[in-house]
């Protein structure tokens, strides 16, 4: 692939815009397709979505201000459906059964304003890439309702077979939620508060579930063998007990069958978090936004989630086929995946040199 550098008189016939053609034709015109492809290059260069910054890094001979008005304008009147920005996002999944599907909450304040995004992620090595969310006009947590739409908004795109299960911490719980899916027969394995109360039919009586996990010792597991009910589902427990500061704590899963397989289920839920971070701090700085309008935030964040997936294939192709991601002493990585393929696409947009000899569009290629 051919880079150009930022002296360059547009993007018009890259092989990034015959690619998006391809999936968003019938949906957007070529002016929107275009920006879409001018905006992810912008994003990975500047990594912040702060639209000054961004429309700087447009690759075109007009002026930024213009570059400016032309972002501002996609964000009102595009007409960029979230299905199909799943649908992209989907078919560039290395696996596409089995799928463990992660949910959880980002939100950030600017100003007065809250921005709470419900996301909804695929589970991938070590991270989740994000296929759906949804925008919360409130500030905490999620509701029933919300919860359910997302969850059966994946279904109805991709089918409930392609999914092995569902992980999400304490806040996603309730009765017509747990009632969804168990109706559905989706098995997940989700936290729940040390205080919840749970009704043990072989006691016949009604306790706390932490009561379950009181006699363990520090970093023991116990996977509850018989069914109990909560909210009025019939569910299986498993904990592990943790001693930190002299405090003790528990963490309680919640399944719908197979309990033994519930902690180490779980461990992966730690994913989606670190999608947020790469979406934020770590990343494409989301929180630099002033777009508070949730439509409009809508589609800022769909654009975000196509880098997101593009910087991490790539950096997961260095790290397994070219150059390994350095492990410090502590044995941690020094640097995340998807970091990893963002500094490197940054470096081949803003110097024109491709160190590896990449084909650089292949890893957004669905073919």
């Amino acid at each position: 692939m051919t880079l150009k550098k930022n002296s360059s008189t547009g993007i018009k016939d890259t092989q990034l815009l015959a690619l998006f053609k391809a999936h968003f034709k019938g949906h957007l015109n070529l002016a929107r397709i275009r920006l879409i492809c001018l905006f992810i290059d912008a994003l990975c260069k500047v990594k912040s979505v702060n639209f000054v910054k961004l429309s700087a890094g447009f690759d075109t001979s007009v002026d930024a201000s213009s570059s400016y008005r032309r972002i501002q304008r996609f964000m009102a009147l595009a007409d960029l459906s979230m299905i199909w920005v799943a649908k992209f996002i989907f078919c560039l999944l290395p696996e596409k059964d089995k799928l463990v599907l992660s949910m959880d909450r980002t939100n950030w304040k600017f100003g007065d304003k809250n921005i709470n995004i419900l996301m909804l992620g695929i589970s991938y090595k070590n991270v989740a890439f994000p296929i759906m969310f949804k925008m919360l006009d409130k500030r905490g947590n999620s509701n029933t309702p919300e919860r359910i739409a997302l969850v059966q908004g994946f279904i109805d795109c991709f089918g409930k077979d392609c999914i092995d299960c569902l992980l999400a911490d304490r806040e996603f719980v309730g009765e017509q939620w747990l009632n969804f899916l168990n109706s559905k027969n989706i098995r997940y394995f989700i936290r729940i508060r040390n205080n919840f109360k749970i009704y043990c039919p072989r006691r016949q009586k009604e306790i706390t579930a932490q009561h379950l996990f009181h006699s363990l010792k520090a970093g023991q597991i116990r996977h509850y063998p018989k069914i109990v009910r909560m909210h009025g589902e019939y569910c299986y427990l498993s904990g592990t007990k943790s001693i930190k500061d002299g405090k003790v704590d528990f963490c309680i899963i919640v399944s719908f069958n197979k309990p033994d397989e519930a902690l180490e289920y779980y461990t992966k839920r730690w994913q989606i978090e670190s999608l947020f971070r790469a979406l934020k701090t770590s990343g494409f700085n989301l929180e630099d936004t002033h777009v508070t309008h949730p439509e409009r935030l809508e589609k800022l964040i769909m654009l975000v989630m196509i880098a997101f997936v593009w910087c991490y294939k790539i950096g997961d192709f260095i790290d397994t086929q070219i150059k390994p991601i350095r492990i410090k002493k502590h044995g941690r990585r020094a640097i995340s995946v998807f970091r990893y393929g963002l500094d490197y696409i940054s470096k081949c947009l803003l110097s024109g040199t491709n160190k590896y000899d990449l084909n650089l569009i292949q890893f957004l290629s669905c073919t």
